[in-house]
């Protein structure tokens, strides 16, 4: 009896602790459940916030293309007012205005393409556009990735990227309405890609104005790697080139240019030389800087430039390393022939300006052929030089891949200051050189 008492009483314990343990298993359960649907919702809720900013971002994007595209099929009845349209992005009034607008002042070599939009590849292209109304951005593409340096009043303001088939960047904005002044320069060679300025957007009562940058002087630096600023923000000699640390602006032609508050244009493509580009197999390239610096585009044979946008008051040449710099060299007559015709195409081109030829700094082959050829050329505007070895170190003066930087261009270009100053009779004036 009391066995079974005893079984009696632990039956009825257990089925109590079951009961319990049953029923905390099912308030478990249920705190699962609620737990799930409302990971559930908030996950639908996450989507649907999603799903209506991607909406939102489309609606946007498809304001401004609707707006260019109507834009574009305008202004062949606009062009009397300079391709101007007028529209709506939201709770703005903007207006758009073509990129050949002939307030935007463009220099270097460029192509207008007949639908308002221009194209331009050289490094050191250079656009300066002064505007009302505070705000400005341009309509762009790139055939791959550009880097520009921007300036606004003056100021450098940073550096901006140029990439894919549509895109809008904001150059300016809330800035006073009174008129500013935005430069933007191009600072990569082409091998990075060709830009082309579609349109300028502006506030709705804001305006592209004539600007007169009061430079009356223009320089064309035909040259090579050193020419293009190839590495001027490398940190070492032994860093890799990166299109992020080529910046014409740091290079001697630009300093130069700056130092005579001149114009420049730059004809640059590293590795190539007059007649035989870097590390080519054969001793005379097919194609080398005496054909492309007849060309609009630096990587497009076509169209061949006009020679009617600008012409130089001086032309610099930095050619010859390359030729030379490996095997196998060129033929004295093949270099100098080469060199010929980049000389006849200035003259057949430009007239009888001055012209300098600018040797490499070690005194070898592309030296001696060069000078022989001024001192032969019987051309009274015709002159040579050289910054020889020396004029930088070989440590602290290099970028990227043993290139000059900055330091090292400005050394080049205090060396040739005084050859282009005595050549144009443009003064020296006391002021640094940077």
């Amino acid at each position: 009896m009391i066995y079974m008492r005893k079984s009696v009483l632990l039956l009825a314990v257990f089925l109590i602790f079951a009961t319990v343990v049953a029923g905390q298993t099912t308030t478990h359960d249920l705190h699962m459940q609620i737990h799930e649907q409302n990971m559930q919702t908030h996950t639908q809720l996450h989507d649907q916030h999603l799903t209506a900013h991607r909406q939102m971002s489309e609606q946007h994007q498809q304001l401004h293309n609707e707006a260019f595209e109507k834009f574009s099929k305008e202004r062949q009845t606009r062009s009397g007012r300079g391709g101007i349209l007028l529209y709506r992005s939201g709770n703005q009034r903007l207006k758009l205005v073509e990129g050949n607008h002939p307030a935007a002042r463009y220099t270097g070599r460029i192509l207008d393409n007949g639908d308002g939009s221009v194209s331009f590849d050289w490094s050191g292209t250079y656009l300066e556009v002064a505007f009302t109304g505070g705000y400005l951005a341009i309509r762009v593409s790139d055939t791959k990735k550009n880097y520009y340096n921007l300036f606004v009043n003056g100021k450098q303001q940073g550096v901006v990227t140029t990439f894919g088939k549509d895109s809008l960047i904001v150059i300016a904005k809330g800035l006073g309405k009174k008129q500013n002044i935005v430069r933007l320069q191009k600072r990569t060679e082409a091998e990075q890609g060709k830009t082309t300025i579609h349109a300028f957007e502006l506030a709705a009562k804001g305006d592209l104005v004539p600007y007169d940058p009061g430079r009356t002087r223009h320089i064309e630096f035909i040259g090579n790697s050193i020419t293009a600023g190839f590495g001027t923000e490398g940190l070492s000699k032994d860093e890799p080139f990166k299109p992020q640390t080529e910046n014409c602006n740091l290079a001697f032609g630009a300093i130069i240019s700056r130092y005579f508050n001149s114009d420049y244009t730059f004809i640059a493509h590293s590795g190539w030389g007059a007649a035989r580009n870097y590390g080519d197999t054969a001793r005379v390239s097919k194609t080398s800087m005496k054909d492309r610096m007849m060309q609009t585009f630096d990587m497009y044979p076509q169209p061949q430039w006009s020679f009617i946008g600008y012409t130089p008051d001086l032309v610099v040449i930095n050619l010859g390393s390359n030729d030379f710099s490996t095997k196998p060299h060129p033929l004295k007559e093949e270099f100098m022939a080469a060199y010929d015709i980049i000389i006849k195409n200035i003259r057949t081109k430009y007239g009888n300006i001055p012209v300098l030829c600018v040797a490499p700094p070690l005194r070898g082959m592309a030296f001696e052929y060069i000078k022989e050829y001024c001192d032969n050329a019987n051309d009274p505007k015709l002159f040579f030089t050289a910054y020889l070895a020396g004029v930088h170190n070989r440590d602290s003066d290099l970028g990227s891949v043993g290139h000059p930087n900055y330091n090292g261009q400005r050394k080049i270009a205090q060396n040739l200051i005084p050859y282009i100053s005595t050549i144009t009779g443009w003064p020296l004036e006391n002021k640094p050189v940077k």
